[in-house]
């Protein structure tokens, strides 16, 4: 077993990070100022659909982490104990003793976009200045929980975009891996669930947790002669202001929806309010409507209905999609049943299952010499990949409409909210360029300053702050970004400028190779 303070800590990271920061350490550049970003080349692909946009999300735990992080003893002699292949230490003492007397995220700055605010790629999701081995060792953990949660909170924003005005429930901690469930539902809350079942986490973010019973409830009242009926009257029962009934387990239509039918008219009778049912097989579109018939029926229009079952967002929007189909020949008001639903979302969702990593980046952008930032840039074969280099802003374009047509890379000096006109450069294709003009569009600054040389200067927002962000910026979003299947693609350019530094930096790298 490994000492908490060793897995969760500052050793929370890769070991190339550590030796490339020894040779940073060698070379005499370990604590010259470095600029790095974070990003993502494309959104999440989940081979039957596409994701249009992405949802910011991990920003606050990673800075918690940092706040805490630090090479204390432990840490040290734990890297003392490494030996190269020859037997040698591979970490030095004077490395070492630098390291116990400044290894902490203290020096460093950290600018990055608010989390809830719609991402695009290539616009940094942070931007961590500061000295170069620091920022350096810090890559691995702010890659590790931003990405994460960022994935997960995309995910949530699709299947919120699906449910429309029905509840989406978040319940996959099952299904989750180990204790990233916790980062899992948090992001999830900002993406768009409504509610989790995850009972920490929900408490600890300020909401009730949601949730009903399992099969096996049922199975031990069937095992002990209570049958069906018996269990759904003990739970009833026992939580008479909350009774939520999970009614597939022998046979939905013909005794699970018939017996909290029963044990609902029950409470009733003794002046309590049922929640609902829940269905969790079967064809959830079909039964739905069968068990809004029979619940209207008996007297319970309001009540409930939750399915689960392996849902993402393209099953909600079918089961959607069939219900406003088929309801009023059952003669069912479409929407009114459709305000009554919950979707329960687990595996789909916690997983992200069809793209379960989000590919952010970490790239060295700069170095500053002599008081000035020298850029960096880093080449490959494919365009994509080729980072921009240079100390940035990044910018949000609204037209008159106040929809987001583009997001904006500039270099950090541009006055680009005083020019009379700008030009929009692809990123990698030199044949795309769009000029704007002044009073065509309006301009946002994107980052925000969250560290200040190790000091906090943000104050964190709520959870529902973060939840109005992602409803606004998905709200300005055009509906054909926003498609679950083959969005429309939303324009990431670099300022003239910014171009320009940009391919110049490759052509000199490629004649000094």
């Amino acid at each position: 077993m490994h000492a908490p303070a060793l897995t969760q800590g500052i050793l929370f990271t890769d070991q190339y990070q550590l030796t490339m920061a020894q040779v940073y350490f060698r070379l005499g550049i370990h604590e010259q100022p470095a600029l790095f970003e974070h990003f993502f080349r494309s959104y999440p692909d989940y081979r039957r659909h596409q994701a249009g946009f992405c949802v910011s999300a991990g920003l606050e735990p990673l800075v918690h982490w940092m706040q805490e992080a630090a090479f204390g003893d432990a840490e040290i002699e734990s890297l003392r104990s490494q030996r190269s292949r020859s037997g040698e230490p591979l970490f030095a003492d004077d490395f070492l003793q630098w390291l116990r007397r400044s290894g902490s995220f203290d020096g460093l700055t950290l600018r990055a976009l608010p989390e809830g605010r719609v991402a695009h790629p290539h616009v940094p999701l942070t931007v961590v200045e500061g000295p170069l081995a620091m920022a350096q060792i810090l890559e691995t953990a702010l890659l590790n929980h931003i990405n994460y949660q960022t994935l997960i909170a995309t995910k949530a924003a699709r299947m919120r975009e699906s449910a429309g005005e029905s509840q989406v429930l978040e319940f996959g901690l099952r299904r989750a891996q180990d204790t990233g469930a916790n980062a899992g539902t948090r992001a999830a809350l900002i993406g768009g669930a409504d509610f989790s079942s995850n009972l920490g986490m929900s408490l600890a973010l300020g909401l009730p947790p949601k949730g009903t019973h399992a099969h096996s409830m049922v199975q031990a009242a069937m095992v002990l002669g209570l049958g069906e009926i018996g269990a759904f009257r003990a739970y009833a029962e026992t939580y008479p202001d909350d009774t939520l009934l999970l009614v597939d387990t022998i046979d939905t239509l013909g005794s699970g929806i018939p017996n909290a039918i029963k044990v609902f008219e029950e409470l009733r009778r003794k002046g309590h309010t049922p929640i609902g049912i829940r269905l969790d097989s079967g064809d959830l579109a079909y039964l739905s409507i069968q068990a809004a018939k029979m619940l209207n029926e008996a007297g319970f229009p309001n009540t409930s209905i939750v399915m689960s079952n392996d849902l993402d967002e393209l099953v909600i929007w079918q089961i959607l999609t069939q219900i406003r189909a088929e309801a009023q020949h059952e003669g069912l008001d479409p929407e009114a049943l459709v305000k009554r639903l919950v979707f329960g979302v687990g595996t789909q969702l916690i997983t992200s299952t069809g793209y379960p990593a989000l590919g952010g980046v970490y790239k060295l952008v700069a170095l500053r010499q002599a008081d000035e930032w020298k850029p960096a840039v880093k080449i490959s074969d494919s365009p994509d990949k080729t980072a921009n280099p240079g100390h940035k802003r990044a910018w949000r374009l609204y037209d008159r409409r106040g929809r987001a047509t583009a997001d904006l890379l500039a270099l950090a000096n541009e006055p680009v909210q005083e020019m009379s006109e700008l030009v929009l450069r692809h990123p990698a294709d030199v044949t795309k360029t769009r000029t704007v003009r002044q009073g065509e569009v309006t301009l946002e600054a994107l980052h925000q300053d969250i560290l200040r040389e190790g000091r906090l200067v943000y104050e964190w927002p709520t959870l529902e702050e973060m939840r109005r962000a992602r409803r606004e910026d998905v709200a300005r979003l055009d509906p054909g970004v926003r498609r679950l299947i083959h969005p429309h693609i939303y324009h990431v350019s670099l300022t003239d400028s910014l171009w320009q530094l940009k391919y110049e930096l490759i052509a000199a790298a490629r004649g000094n190779r």
